[in-house]
This record gives structure tokens, sequence and C-alpha cells, in this order.
């Protein structure tokens, strides 16, 4: 998966052939318009003046594709909140060349706020906000499987006939083993996912941010949830031209390739990591949440942004699709942020408050 996405000559991701939209592979939240920035300037902004306007505010984006949303969130930003523009620095972490300079052009009129590193670890640490859309699910899993509550064996590419195929071998990487140590054996033919990459992300993210939140958006699932009795396939996907493929195998670099979001395990390695877990919710909460505290966004929409409006919070669309995960460090959780208004107590959506019950009775 590391390599069919990221290979510096041959990755989907890394060449440039990854295209967004009606008329690429995939649609996303970007792709529907201006609006969903726009909200998220408010959002952004709101969270800027909890933090006491700070007057080095960075904002941090990961996975900004072709610059699209740093373009919208920056229009809206000078535009309605002409402070905090004046306050911030815009920092993209890009690692692939073409992709950065796809997001230079994009860019353009706000080169001189914006600038470029190819990974976490070249940050200096900051205040301020790092941002995510549809990142995580693009981060390299393992394959797992077991048959009738056998022990767990990793799924591993290797060339028959020179074509890839997938066999069964023991585990022998000491986190995946320790990984799968705490998830429950099943009945019948069972695959999954494990994603290591993504706990080792958040922890490295909690080195460089020193105060301020770590906001996420992407489709996962808790971990009681993601692996639940009757999902035996998982949930990785392959995906050219708004169609599922069947195989990861099959137009190898010209093809999306993902995993819903284990969103527990991430939780847990943000809280060890120093974090603070403010909310998590769906899309259509969220957002909602920021409208309700912005009234003149309603008054002054046209009719363009009201459809874009419905096609992110209709249920059946992106509403419901996509979950926003809110983390901080050093900041207090009340008053809640806007976009969590209306969300459920994130601990018990995860399974954590549960956990937290079994920790404190083994400590008694």
């Amino acid at each position: 998966m590391e390599q069919a996405l990221y290979h510096p000559e041959h990755g989907y991701y890394s060449s440039g052939r990854a295209s967004i939209g009606r008329d690429g592979d995939y649609f996303t939240n970007v792709s529907v318009g201006a609006t969903f920035a726009q909200l998220f300037a408010r959002q952004f902004a709101e969270i800027w003046n909890a933090m006491s306007r700070a007057c080095d505010f960075v904002l941090v984006e990961q996975g900004a594709q072709n610059g699209q949303f740093a373009r919208d969130l920056l229009q809206s930003i000078r535009d309605d909140a002409p402070d905090l523009f004046a306050s911030m620095r815009y920092r993209i972490i890009e690692p692939c060349a073409s992709l950065q300079n796809r997001q230079q052009e994009t860019l353009v009129e706000f080169h001189e706020k914006v600038s470029w590193g190819p990974s976490i670890a070249v940050l200096a640490p900051f205040e301020g906000i790092h941002f995510s859309n549809e990142l995580l699910d693009a981060f390299p899993v393992y394959l797992i499987s077991s048959q009738d509550g056998s022990p767990w064996t990793e799924r591993c590419v290797v060339i028959v006939n020179d074509e890839f195929t997938l066999i069964e071998q023991p585990i022998v990487d000491a986190a995946l083993h320790a990984h799968v140590a705490k998830l429950p054996l099943r009945s019948g033919v069972y695959e999954t996912e494990v994603s290591l990459a993504v706990p080792r992300w958040i922890h490295d993210l909690s080195r460089k941010l020193t105060r301020g939140f770590v906001i996420a958006v992407d489709y996962g699932f808790p971990r009681h949830r993601f692996y639940v009795e009757d999902r035996t396939t998982g949930t990785l996907q392959v995906r050219a031209q708004h169609q599922l493929l069947q195989s990861p195998f099959v137009r190898v670099g010209l093809s999306d390739i993902t995993a819903h979001v284990e969103w527990t395990s991430l939780a847990e390695e943000a809280e060890a990591s120093g974090f603070l877990l403010h909310g998590l919710t769906d899309q259509h909460h969220f957002l909602t949440g920021i409208l309700a505290g912005s009234p003149d966004f309603l008054e002054k929409s046209s009719t363009k942004t009201r459809r874009e409006l419905q096609t992110l919070l209709h249920p059946e669309l992106l509403g419901r699709s996509f979950q926003v995960l809110a983390l901080g460090k050093e900041i207090d959780r009340s008053p809640p942020l806007s976009g969590f208004k209306f969300a459920k107590d994130p601990r018990s959506d995860l399974g954590l408050a549960a956990l937290d019950k079994i920790k404190d009775a083994s400590t008694e």
C-alpha cells in the first residue's frame, strides 16, 4: 500500500496522478465547494480567540492535495477575520514534489503567508492547529486474518508467476503482535486491517504542537464497531474513476487505496502522548454546531452555498460518512468547541469510558 500510493515515481499520490472531483477518482468535502473551508474558518477563528488571540498562530495542514482547501480557508479568514489573518502563518506538510508544485500554483496569491515542509519531523514547535481532511485513511495498513478462532496471521504480498498475490504468514512484527492481542478472535474466516502508522503519527505530532488542537476529518469506526463480528472482509477499498475495484492489485499506482480509521486506538495513543480528547462526532452534527453559532452565515448564503451545505450535511450524502475528531493540548475542554455543541460524549462512543472502569477496578 505504501509503495502503490507513495513511491516517488510510480505512486498514485506522489506521481501526481491522484485526481479528485466529479471528473476524478473520488469525491471529497473540498470538492463540494468553498463552503466546507468557510465553516472551518469560523471554527478556527473561535479557537484563536480561545487561545487569547495568539500573535504567532500557526495553521498546519497535512494532506492538502491540490491546495483548494487552503485557498478557500485563507480567502475566508482574510475577508471575515482580518486580525486572525494578520497573526497567522500557514504551513503545509507535503513530501511529494508534484503535489507541492500544484499547491503553490493554487496558492500563488498567498505566497507570503504559506510555507512548505516535507514531514512533521521538520516542523518547529508551534501553537495553533493541525488540520487534515482524508489523510489518515490513506496511511498504510497491515492485513490480518483469522479462521475459526485461530491466532491472527498476517497477509503478505508476494509475486507468483509475475503476478501479485497474498499469502498467510505468522505475525513477526512486535508492535503488530501487541496490537492484535487486544482484538477478539472471531469465528469463521475473518479478515481486517490494523494501522500502526496512525498512532505513530499522533505521537510524532505531540512533540511539535505545544498548545492548540489537532482536528482530523475522516471516515472510520470506534474499535468495537471496526472489528464487529459481521465485518468479515474489513474496510480496505480500492477506487478509480468513482468505481470500487475488486483488488489492490488492479491498476496498481493508478488507483486510490484506503482503509477506515480505527478511532479508539488513535485516541488512546493521543491521550498517552499528552492530548485531551475534546470531541468526536459526525460531520452533520459538527457543521450544524458551527452554523448554530453563526446565524449570519445562513442569512448571507447564496443558492450555491445552500446546495453545498445540503451535500455536506445530508445524512445520505456526506453528513454521516465523515467524522470530525478534535484533540487538544493545554486547552480547557469547557466550553466545548462550537462544532461539538450537539455531540455525544466521545469517551463513551469510543469505548474509552468502559476501559476506564476496567482500569479503575483493577487498581482497587
